[in-house]
């Protein structure tokens, strides 16, 4: 056992004087049990093993995680950065499920029974445990070019109040999105104005394209029209990147083989 005579002796002194019997018998010669240490080793002993058996299946749970694993994210977490990681990381892990519930609002994953949520790193709550699951992220101001055409172009982000813009509406709050900047540290929010709102980038990328005015969208949601010629981006010194996808979740949870298995497949790398 790795334990000094003395420190055992001394340990089941203890025990005995906690319980209020001898379980032992102690000559100069040998040590027996009592009645009542023979009825306790009777009683326990089956127990240390079921104890083992269960740590060993613990021990094997590491190596095949099960269990459901509930995560609330944005539609655009969900595509990007989740699904596309889950999508090849779980294929040698069948036994672990995971549930994908898409909503836009800051809601109250313990109360609502998800084990973990998915937001921006600045919107994290302080008293939540946040991993890093994506990398920085930038919006761009983008337009086609035949909209810029007989148009000049802006070059300040109060310009845009001159110009047709394509507004996103916020799911959470039912509001408009500001068009938020930054230039040399200076941070500057914008309402803007024009024909067509959408409550998701997609249209909005779709409407930049067919030459409605100027969208504020994810630079990778408009990287292939940027590749492609078919859109430009404007303001591009106003446009700086801040913090991408974190994977939330409460400190005091427990953490089970399946949710860590989830977390180390999310989990973002450098290259």
């Amino acid at each position: 056992m790795g334990v000094s005579p003395s420190a055992l002796s001394q340990t089941m002194r203890a025990l005995e004087e906690r319980l209020g019997y001898r379980l032992l018998t102690r000559t100069t010669r040998s040590v027996s049990t009592t009645d009542a240490g023979e009825r306790l080793l009777a009683a326990v002993a089956p127990r240390f093993e079921e104890i083992e058996a269960e740590l060993s299946m613990m021990g094997a749970l590491r190596d095949r995680p099960a269990g459901l694993v509930r995560i609330t994210c944005s539609e655009r977490a969900a595509e990007t950065v989740l699904w596309p990681k889950l999508a090849v990381g779980l294929v040698e892990y069948p036994d672990v499920k995971v549930e994908l519930f898409i909503d836009h609002s800051f809601i109250d994953i313990a109360a609502q029974r998800f084990d973990a949520g998915v937001r921006l790193g600045e919107s994290v709550e302080k008293d939540m445990i946040a991993v890093r699951i994506g990398p920085d992220m930038r919006m761009v101001a983008v337009a086609a070019p035949n909209y810029l055409t007989g148009r000049i172009a802006p070059a300040t982000p109060q310009d845009l109040v001159a110009h047709n813009c394509i507004n996103l509406r916020l799911s959470s709050s039912g509001g408009l999105y500001a068009w938020e900047f930054e230039k040399d540290g200076h941070p500057l929010r914008v309402k803007v104005d024009g024909q067509f709102t959408f409550n998701t980038v997609r249209p909005m990328v779709s409407a930049a394209v067919r030459g409605f005015g100027i969208a504020y969208v994810p630079e990778d949601s408009a990287r292939p029209y940027l590749d492609s010629g078919e859109l430009v981006q404007v303001l591009d010194e106003w446009c700086q990147p801040f913090s991408g996808f974190h994977l939330y979740y409460p400190s005091r949870r427990q953490m089970n083989p399946a949710f860590a298995m989830v977390i180390d497949v999310l989990r973002h790398r450098t290259p």
